[in-house]
């Protein structure tokens, strides 16, 4: 499950780029259909992972708080944590849509055309 979310979570990194806010959508797809079942779990934890990144950027980002009058800086601290966390949230439940469709997409490619022709 780790493994397929890690590749999910690359693919939303990739894909932010191209297509924004889909890009966890995308990379739970990804995941969710290599995972063949709990595909909104591993979506989501594809999601939580991509997330990470920003963990990283935001303590650098953060050093620009030297620079604010010591009033702001609690705020600014507290805005950080925000986003950081909504931003979290955010991609976990769009990668748990798209490990759902992930799954969902498998099962029906899996079980065929459904007597459906395809002309």
């Amino acid at each position: 499950m780790i493994a397929n979310a890690l590749v999910g979570a690359v693919v939303t990194a990739v894909s932010w780029f191209v297509i924004g806010p889909a890009g966890p959508i995308l990379g739970g797809g990804v995941a969710g259909y290599l995972e063949t079942k709990n595909g909104p779990t591993v979506g989501a934890l594809s999601g939580v992972i991509a997330s990470l990144p920003i963990a990283v950027v935001v303590p650098i980002v953060g050093t620009a708080l030297v620079f604010v009058p010591d009033a702001l800086v609690g705020l600014g601290v507290l805005t950080a944590f925000v986003v950081f966390v909504g931003g979290t949230i955010v991609n976990a439940a769009l990668g748990a849509i798209g490990g759902y469709l992930g799954v969902y997409t498998r099962s029906e490619l899996i079980s065929g055309s459904g007597g459906r022709s395809a002309r």
